[in-house]
């Protein structure tokens, strides 16, 4: 296995999707925080009307009991539920915001994803050497660091922020009840904003810095870039191997149809086309085998052992080589030409086999070929 130090290239895509089935993704929990807190300062600003109604009731039915209401235990439920039923909705409604905001922020970085394999038990992180060995890795202690760093400096920021409002804080003990609790939620207020931003510069550092680290545990060597590759598209030696044989088959099934054909056009040292050709049909001439060099030498081979006219016409050889593929029709452009040439070759073959006295004129090889379908 490579080292780390030969770990050079970037994931792959197909790297980085094992590793989010296995539940690996990047994950910022600076972040969760951060979006938390937010969830928080939207709430209590969203519900800091009904928080403060409810805590000013629950004071007054807890510090307004008479002595029958004491020792009533059905006084006491009723104000207890009372109490509950005062506080309930601004409580849920605040802990479903700090929810939603907590999935939120939890997976702005790595999207949603679930994985059963990150369920499954993993038995060797119960070994206490490698216990130990995350205890002190690098990656620890680089969590140490910014967690202190993290404290230190909130705490600065909030130190400074509010020293010059502590006085209202121990103040709140000394004005009226409903005031007090009303100014001690906008304090709370205050406090959870100037969090937020203390906040904001430690997500801009270590967003980046968690995707770097993700995108850094995963690299790849060469080597397993290369097996990645060959593992997914095939080996290179199996897949040429495999077009080689595609190749021969379709060769031979090419070669079996050239003593079908009626004519074979050639350059006589490169190319050789067999045009097959059905008057009854309702289809234009058909190339039924094409090759150069040793495939076109072979194509001659078979079609002078069948009695197939072999007749040397470069510029048309050529044409229908590059025009035309293998059991198609031949282009427009040529049904000129090849007309010619058939009918020639047709002629031909009724004189020889005594059909017909009179022997064809020789063949005009300069047949009409288009200048786009030269080549």
């Amino acid at each position: 296995m490579a080292d780390n130090d030969d770990k050079t290239e970037q994931p792959t895509g197909k790297k980085i999707s094992d590793a989010r089935n296995k539940g690996q993704v990047p994950r910022s929990k600076e972040a969760g925080t951060f979006f938390v807190l937010i969830g928080g300062v939207l709430s209590i600003w969203a519900f800091s009307s009904l928080l403060g109604s409810g805590l000013r009731q629950i004071i007054m039915n807890s510090f307004s009991l008479t002595r029958d209401q004491i020792y009533s235990v059905d006084e006491f439920r009723r104000i207890f539920v009372q109490n509950i039923l005062s506080i309930g909705i601004p409580i849920i409604g605040i802990a479903l915001c700090v929810f939603v905001l907590a999935i939120i922020g939890n997976i702005m970085i790595g999207g949603y994803n679930f994985s059963k394999e990150a369920l499954k038990p993993k038995f060797n992180k119960l070994n206490p050497v490698t216990g130990i060995g995350r205890i002190f890795s690098l990656n620890s202690i680089i969590e140490l660091v910014k967690g202190i760093f993290k404290v230190v400096f909130i705490a600065s920021f909030c130190y400074f922020a509010l020293s010059g409002r502590i006085h209202e804080v121990m103040g709140l003990s000394y004005i009226d009840p409903h005031a007090g609790i009303k100014r001690a939620i906008s304090l709370l207020f205050q406090f959870m904003v100037i969090v937020v931003c203390a906040m904001i510069p430690i997500i801009m550092i270590d967003v980046p810095y968690q995707k770097w680290h993700y995108l850094k545990q995963l690299r790849m060597s060469k080597q397993e870039v290369k097996d990645e590759y060959k593992d997914t598209e095939g080996n290179p030696q199996i897949k040429g191997k495999i077009k080689q044989l595609q190749f021969q088959m379709a060769a031979r099934r090419m070669m079996q149809d050239v003593p079908t054909a009626d004519v074979v056009v050639t350059n006589p040292t490169h190319f050789a086309v067999a045009i097959k050709y059905d008057p009854d049909g309702e289809t234009a001439p058909l190339v039924v085998a094409k090759g150069v060099d040793e495939i076109a030498e072979k194509i001659k081979e078979i079609a002078r052992e069948s009695d197939v006219p072999v007749i040397p016409i470069p510029p048309l050889a050529r044409s229908l080589y590059y025009t035309t593929d293998l059991n198609k029709e031949i282009p427009r452009g040529l049904f000129k030409a090849v007309a010619s040439l058939l009918a020639w070759v047709m002629g031909m073959k009724a004189f020889k086999e005594g059909k017909t006295n009179q022997r064809p004129r020789d063949l005009d090889k300069n047949l009409p070929i288009p200048e786009e379908l030269r080549f």
